[in-house]
This record gives C-alpha cells, structure tokens and sequence, in this order.
C-alpha cells in the first residue's frame, strides 16, 4: 500500500528534529547519542525520535555491544521523491502556461517590442 507508507515517511519528515538526524546521517552512520547530541535532547528523546524514523523505514540499526548504530535507508526517500515529481510536472506545465498568457498580453499592450 504506497499511499500509507507515503503517510508514514512525511508523518516522520514532519518534524525538524527528525530531518535534522536525516541530514546527519546522509554524512554516515551515528550512535543514537551522536544523533540526540546537536538538539541537546535526552537518550530517550533521541531515542523515540529515531523508532519514528525506523517504523517509517527510513533508517535501521545494528548493534555494536551495547551502542546502536543508526543508518540512512533512501528507499523510502526515492518513494516520496517519486510522488512528489508528479507534482513537479504538474506545476510546470501551469508555469509555463501562466508563463505564456503573460507574454501575450505584454506584446497585446507593447505591440512593437
């Protein structure tokens, strides 16, 4: 069901935190403290943050004793970016309309240019 795992990704890209620790994690993979450490949050905070995140699918862990790493997954990324083009065209091709009909009347009122 592509609709809800869209809900689920922007439901997690809705909070600045949590883009925040994306950005973060672009650069490479953070302990959950790491992540927390920039927002001055608690453990837990970090924490409840980075499940979000992972029920999402955006990211995942693995554990190095008793420190869990955290890594990027894009694929929910691509999924969103996807759905978002749609947008993209549909926006372009009604600029480029607006685009035109301004033209016209620009050369309606200075026909010499």
């Amino acid at each position: 069901m592509v609709e809800n795992r869209l809900d689920v990704t922007f439901h997690a890209l809705a909070d600045p935190t949590r883009r925040g620790m994306i950005a973060s994690l672009a650069l490479g993979e953070k302990s959950i403290g790491e992540l927390g450490e920039p927002f001055r949050m608690t453990f837990a905070g970090a924490s409840k943050h980075v499940k979000v995140l992972e029920d999402a699918g955006l990211v995942s862990r693995r554990r190095v004793g008793r420190t869990h790493l955290i890594r990027i997954d894009a694929k929910p990324l691509e999924e969103a970016e996807r759905w978002l083009r749609q947008w993209e065209k549909f926006w372009n091709v009604r600029l480029d309309r607006l685009e035109a009909l301004i033209e016209r009347d620009k050369q309606k009122e200075n026909p010499n240019d």
